[in-house]
């Protein structure tokens, strides 16, 4: 049985760290975009507000991007009922990248309140592990990929370059 498990464990870890990377690349270029827009008042009266806030109101505040990035991922449905596969595929990738940049904005402003609730912390935990138990699983095939792709790579570089070595030497027929 677990021979058979182990392709998803393998295909749920490719997915997990596939969300991490994205997060990883896509929230510094969303912190850019948010800090470029003139909501430095806003930004810091969030803070104060979620400052003066229990850790439990304080989820509830987190909660709500939360809310409305499930809210844009809905949205995707509508033109997949249609049958419109490639505007469903954007609006679902214009939904995760709304969807990281409130949770990264919100989550950077309510960490700390957050990780004083015991349950929350331990629930932080556990996704690290598991962040970490996919990269485990993962890292070695995705080195295994960046290793053969290298090596194409090379090669088609060494195939290019015989064969204009080849045209450039061949004598010119009228």
């Amino acid at each position: 049985m677990r021979r058979l498990l182990r392709p998803l464990w393998f295909f749920l870890a490719l997915l997990f760290l596939i969300e991490e990377w994205l997060w990883d690349h896509l929230v510094p270029a969303i912190r850019m975009f948010v800090d470029a827009i003139p909501w430095r008042d806003f930004k810091s009266w969030f803070a104060d507000l979620v400052e003066g806030l229990s850790p439990q109101a304080t989820l509830v505040v987190f909660l709500i991007p939360a809310a409305i990035y499930f809210g844009l991922e809905l949205v995707a449905l509508w033109p997949l009922a249609y049958g419109r596969w490639l505007l469903a595929l954007i609006v679902l990738g214009g939904a995760k990248v709304i969807g990281a940049a409130i949770t990264a904005f919100a989550f950077e402003v309510t960490r700390d309140k957050l990780l004083q609730m015991r349950w929350f912390s331990r629930a932080y935990g556990v996704v690290i592990r598991w962040r970490d138990a996919a990269h485990r699983l993962a890292d070695p095939h995705v080195a295994a990929i960046k290793r053969f792709i290298k090596l194409s790579r090379a090669r088609w570089t060494r195939f290019t370059q015989r064969m204009r070595a080849r045209s450039q030497a061949a004598p010119k027929s009228r």
